[in-house]
C-alpha cells in the first residue's frame, strides 16, 4: 500500500510538501507539484487522514470557543469561519462557555484534553489561567473581538462604529438619546464608550438614567430592557441598541405600546444581522464585515499554525453606517 511517505520519496521532497498539494495550498514549486501529481494519479493514492497526521505531527483541528447564548452574529460569523477552516483541512471542536468562572474552567479543562493546532475565540474569556495555558503550550490563537494587543485579532472600532451610530441619530435632531448596553464583555464597554464619545462631542450632557444594561445580547433581553426604560421615562426621542438582537427586541417592545418606529421613537441598531433588513420597519444600524471578519480570522489562525507571522498583530476592520427605516428626523418637541 502506497503512503504519503513513498510519493515524497519517489519525488525527493518531504510528506508535508506532498500534503499541501494534496489540499491545494500555494507554497510548492510548479515542476514539483506537477511531479506529485504525476505520482498520486500513477499510484491511485488514497490518503489516510491518521497516517497525514502522525506524519506532520498535526491534530488539523481547531477549537472554537463559542458563548453559550450564541446569538445570531455570532451564528453567521461562526458558519463563515468554519467553512473557511474545512477548506483549508481542519475539523472543529466546539467549546461552550457561559460567562462565570466555572464554566470557564470547564471549558479549559475540556481543551486540555483534546490535541488541538489552534483556536478561534468567539467568545470573552476572563480567566488569565486560560491564555497562560495556551501561551504555555504554544497554540495559535486568534480573537474576532478581544481587545488585548496580545492575542492576534480581527476586529472593527467598535466604539468609532458606535459614536458613529449616535451621531446619526443627532444629525437627525435628537437630543434624549437612551442606550441599550450590552454588560460583562469589553466590546460592549467599548460601544457604551462610543455612545458617550458622540454625546460629547456634540454637547450633549451625559445622563446614565438614559442607559440601561441588558444581561444578554438577545432579542428577548432587549424586549426587557426597552419595557425598563419605558417604566422610568418616555422623555427621550431615539435608542441606540449595542446589537441588532437587543434592538429588535426594544422595537417590539416599542410596538407592544402602540409606539411608532421611528415617528415617535428612532432606534439604531449594530452588527447588520441578515434578519436587521427583514424586520419591520427595516433597522438603521452599523454593519460589521461578518464575512471578512470571519474569513480573515480563519486565515489568520491558518498562518500561524503555519508558522507565518502577521506584522499587524490586530487587524481593524471598516464598519459601514446602513441607514434604513427605523430613524427619522426628530419632532420639534423632542
Amino acid at each position: 500500500m502506497v503512503s504519503i511517505t513513498d510519493i515524497a520519496q519517489k519525488v525527493g521532497v518531504s510528506p508535508s510538501t506532498v500534503s499541501r498539494v494534496m489540499n491545494g495550498k500555494k507554497y510548492v514549486n510548479a515542476e514539483k507539484k506537477a511531479q506529485i501529481l504525476k505520482i498520486i494519479a500513477e499510484t491511485g493514492y488514497v490518503p489516510n487522514k491518521a497516517a497525514r497526521d502522525m506524519v506532520l505531527q498535526r491534530s488539523f483541528t481547531v477549537g472554537i470557543v463559542i458563548p453559550d447564548t450564541f446569538n445570531v452574529f455570532q451564528r453567521q460569523l461562526f458558519s463563515t469561519i468554519e467553512r473557511q477552516l474545512v477548506s483549508f483541512g481542519y475539523r472543529s471542536l466546539f467549546f461552550f462557555v457561559k460567562f462565570d468562572s466555572s464554566s470557564e474552567k470547564q471549558c479549559l479543562d475540556r481543551l486540555k484534553s483534546e490535541k488541538l493546532d489552534g483556536v478561534i475565540m468567539l467568545h470573552e474569556i476572563k480567566s488569565p489561567e486560560f491564555y497562560a495555558y495556551l501561551d504555555n503550550t504554544k497554540i495559535p490563537i486568534v480573537s474576532t473581538l478581544c481587545n488585548d494587543n496580545a492575542i492576534p485579532t480581527i476586529k472593527i472600532d467598535d466604539k468609532q462604529a458606535a459614536s458613529d451610530g449616535v451621531h446619526h441619530l443627532i444629525n437627525l435632531g435628537h437630543r434624549r438619546i437612551t442606550m441599550i448596553a450590552g454588560c460583562h464583555f469589553s466590546f460592549g464597554l467599548r460601544r457604551l464608550e462610543g455612545y458617550y464619545q458622540a454625546l460629547d462631542e456634540a454637547g450633549i450632557e451625559r445622563n446614565e438614567k438614559l442607559v440601561v444594561d441588558a444581561q444578554q445580547y438577545s432579542s428577548e433581553a432587549g424586549m426587557y430592557a426597552m419595557r425598563d426604560l419605558l417604566l422610568r421615562s418616555r422623555d427621550f426621542s431615539a435608542v441606540f441598541a449595542a446589537s441588532d438582537e437587543l434592538a429588535i427586541g426594544a422595537m417590539r417592545a416599542m410596538l407592544d405600546e402602540g409606539l411608532r418606529i421611528p415617528e415617535d421613537i428612532s432606534i439604531v441598531g449594530f452588527d447588520d444581522i441578515d434578519i436587521s433588513n427583514y424586520f419591520h420597519p427595516r433597522l438603521t444600524t452599523l454593519r460589521q464585515p461578518i464575512f471578512e471578519i470571519g474569513e480573515q480570522s480563519a486565515l489568520k489562525l491558518h498562518r500561524y499554525i503555519n508558522g507565518q507571522t502577521d506584522a499587524e498583530c490586530t487587524t481593524v476592520l471598516p464598519h459601514k453606517l446602513i441607514i434604513r427605516e427605523s430613524t427619522c428626523s426628530a419632532t420639534p418637541s423632542r
